[in-house]
């Protein structure tokens, strides 16, 4: 009789206090069921866009889809909330196909998967088309040391670029809490203070082509992936990226998992931080305008990308990392130069005008 009393009794959901707890929330570190996880993680996605209000009945919306457990979640959620709220919202999932073989063509099947079974129309742009390179040539031209600076750049014009073919009024991506996190402290390693005053803006790029939002910037990674992601049986792409072991970014990443383990609340902590830095008025921030070249968002002559690519096109790669100012009044008084004789023969970063 002793022996029996000594068995360890199943734990039951702090929620329902019925079924039995299936798992711990990493975020409040509740023992929670399934069915109880499932309503209270899409009910918290739900009061954040409401609270926020991010959307509005009739907007029509695109979700960056990579095929990625976040992007497959965040199509599924948004999907289910948009039909169970009656958000009155015109789904499209939009991917960016950057030419990496044997990593973006594999996700992008899974992506082509997903179009079927949430019934959202699905929209491909490729750097290949709009830029005349794809991330394999531009690897094999620069290694492997600054491929994700070309990547990100690219890829954040190519999204938007996106949109507008799909004419969407916003953009949602499913950057989550620990993403967040990462990016405040990245930008205050970087001294990057115009990033690290907006970073944490659930929607950013107001002032821009189209807006952006983030529904899961509250939602930690873990609840995305291991619990939700897995228990839900989504079909997702769970490969990570064949050029990123290298990216500065990992570094932080391991930093805030290191974190996580020690103390949970640490993301949230550091993204509350992020958002009560206050920016010095004598600080100067760069001015918002337009490149003169393609006409995307920039604070300097030429657009990063533009940059980018003209470097990649004259067989320079390298003429784009550094010091953006410089760069430009270079590159401005080389195209003075050979204005006379014949104009830029770089293909433009992108096929639309903004």
């Amino acid at each position: 009789m002793e022996e029996a009393d000594k068995k360890p009794r199943a734990r039951v959901c702090c929620a329902c206090n019925q079924r039995r707890a299936a798992l711990k929330r990493p975020k409040t570190l509740d023992q929670i069921c399934r069915e109880c996880f499932y309503e209270a993680f899409e009910e918290e996605i739900h009061q954040t866009i409401v609270e926020n209000q991010l959307f509005k009945p009739g907007e029509r919306i695109g979700i960056g889809a990579s095929g990625g457990k976040d992007s497959t979640v965040l199509a599924y959620v948004l999907s289910e909330l948009n039909r169970r709220h009656n958000y009155g919202l015109d789904l499209f999932l939009l991917s960016v196909d950057e030419g990496i073989t044997g990593y973006r063509d594999d996700s992008l099947e899974t992506v082509k998967r997903n179009e079927i079974q949430y019934g959202l129309p699905l929209k491909i742009v490729s750097y290949k088309d709009l830029y005349g390179w794809t991330m394999d040539e531009i690897v094999k031209m620069i290694g492997l040391k600054n491929n994700c600076t070309f990547c990100g750049v690219f890829r954040r014009q190519a999204l938007d670029r996106g949109a507008a073919l799909l004419k969407v009024d916003k953009l949602v991506t499913g950057h989550n809490a620990d993403d967040i996190a990462e990016t405040v402290l990245l930008n205050i390693l970087r001294g990057d203070i115009a990033r690290l005053s907006r970073c944490t803006l659930i929607t950013t790029g107001e002032d821009g082509p189209i807006p952006r939002c983030k529904p899961f910037k509250y939602t930690y990674e873990k609840e995305i992936i291991s619990t939700y992601a897995y228990f839900k049986k989504l079909d997702y792409f769970s490969t990570e990226c064949i050029y990123s072991p290298n990216a500065y970014r990992g570094f932080a990443r391991e930093f805030i998992k290191d974190l996580e383990r020690l103390r949970p609340r640490a993301i949230l902590d550091i993204i509350k931080s992020g958002e009560d830095f206050r920016i010095s008025t004598s600080t100067k921030l760069p001015e918002q305008g337009t490149c003169e070249r393609c006409g995307y968002i920039s604070s300097q002559k030429w657009c990063k990308a533009c940059v980018l690519l003209e470097g990649l096109n004259r067989g320079l790669p390298k003429l784009g990392i550094g010091r953006s100012r410089i760069l430009n009044n270079d590159l401005k008084q080389d195209v003075k130069q050979n204005s006379q004789t014949k104009s830029i023969e770089s293909k433009q970063c992108g096929s639309l005008d903004f």
